[in-house]
């Protein structure tokens, strides 16, 4: 079900980082049709914004659990957001 957009921030961990992880977050958000950002930080987890139609980012929040091939998500820290954050389109961001 559609509804008004709605953001979320995600602190993902476990083996995220130098498995492709940013480059599949950023290709299953855009065939989503979400709006945001992912970036690596320099922790070792990968911190991303999702913004968007609540079923839709909820199936990512979902996605990311899983990851590519190569990752092992062990948690994700779910942090509020607001959709104006995100901006346009979905990208990947340097490192923070």
């Amino acid at each position: 079900m559609a509804g008004a957009p709605t953001a979320v921030r995600l602190v993902i961990g476990g083996r995220v980082q130098a498995v492709g992880y940013r480059m599949w977050t950023v290709g299953e958000a855009t065939r989503r049709g979400l709006a945001g950002w992912v970036r690596n930080r320099r922790d070792g987890t990968v911190e991303a914004l999702l913004a968007g139609p609540p079923d839709a980012v909820e199936a990512m929040v979902e996605a990311c659990r899983r990851g590519p091939p190569a990752a092992r998500v062990t948690g994700i820290e779910r942090l509020p957001a607001e959709p104006a954050e995100a901006g346009a389109g979905f990208e990947e961001r340097p490192t923070s």
